[in-house]
C-alpha cells in the first residue's frame, strides 16, 4: 500500500448496543474500561449515570442506549464504559460511554462508507456520521461529537470541572455536596 493510501483509511471502534452495532472513529477513544461503580449525581438527565474514578480523577458517564433513544439494557459482563474525548468549540471533554460490549477495531476505506439514511434509522440521523459493512451486517457510525448538546456538555463540566484534562477534580470534589 502505498502512503496515500494508508492516510485514507479509517479506523473504527465497533461496540453493540442491544443487537445493533454501531463504531466510533478510534481517535476519540481514550480507553476501554470494565463497568465499575458509578456514583449517581442528583438532578441529572436520566441517560447521565454520574461519575467514576478514573485514577483519582471525577469522569461523567453517560448510558448510551438511553441517550440514544434505545430501551434500558441489563448489566453484563460484557458492559463496559469506553472513555471518549468528546470535542466542542474547540474544547475537549472526557467522558463514559457505558455500552453493552466493545468488539474490535475495523478499518474502512472513506469509499466504502454510505451516507446515513434519510429515514427508518433507530437513532437521531444528525449523530450519524455514514454506514459501514463488515461481513453481512451494517455498522452505524456516530460522531461523538455531535450526539451532545452544547447544554449537557456543560453539565457534565459542571458535575466534574473536566476541561482538556489539566485541572480534573478528585472524585470526591466532583461529588460534595454543594
Amino acid at each position: 500500500m502505498s502512503d496515500d493510501t494508508l492516510k485514507d483509511i479509517n479506523q473504527f471502534l465497533t461496540f453493540t448496543l442491544g443487537k445493533e452495532i454501531f463504531a466510533l472513529d478510534i481517535s476519540t477513544v481514550r480507553e476501554v474500561l470494565e463497568l465499575t461503580s458509578i456514583t449517581k449525581i442528583p438532578r441529572t438527565p436520566n441517560f447521565m449515570l454520574g461519575v467514576i474514578n478514573l485514577r483519582g480523577h471525577a469522569v461523567p458517564v453517560v448510558n448510551m442506549r438511553l441517550k440514544l433513544g434505545m430501551s434500558q439494557g441489563k448489566d453484563t459482563v460484557d458492559t463496559c464504559i469506553m472513555v471518549v474525548e468528546i470535542e466542542f468549540n474547540g474544547e475537549l471533554t472526557v467522558m463514559g460511554a457505558l455500552v453493552d460490549s466493545v468488539r474490535e477495531v475495523f478499518e474502512m476505506m472513506p469509499d466504502t462508507i454510505e451516507p446515513a439514511p434519510k429515514m427508518g434509522a433507530a437513532i437521531n440521523a444528525e449523530y450519524i456520521k455514514g454506514m459501514g459493512r463488515q461481513n453481512d451486517q451494517f455498522i452505524v457510525i456516530i460522531d461523538i461529537n455531535k450526539i451532545f448538546s452544547a447544554e449537557e456538555l456543560s453539565m457534565a463540566k459542571d458535575i466534574t470541572g473536566l476541561g482538556d484534562g489539566a485541572d480534573q477534580p478528585s472524585v470526591e470534589e466532583a461529588v460534595a455536596p454543594a
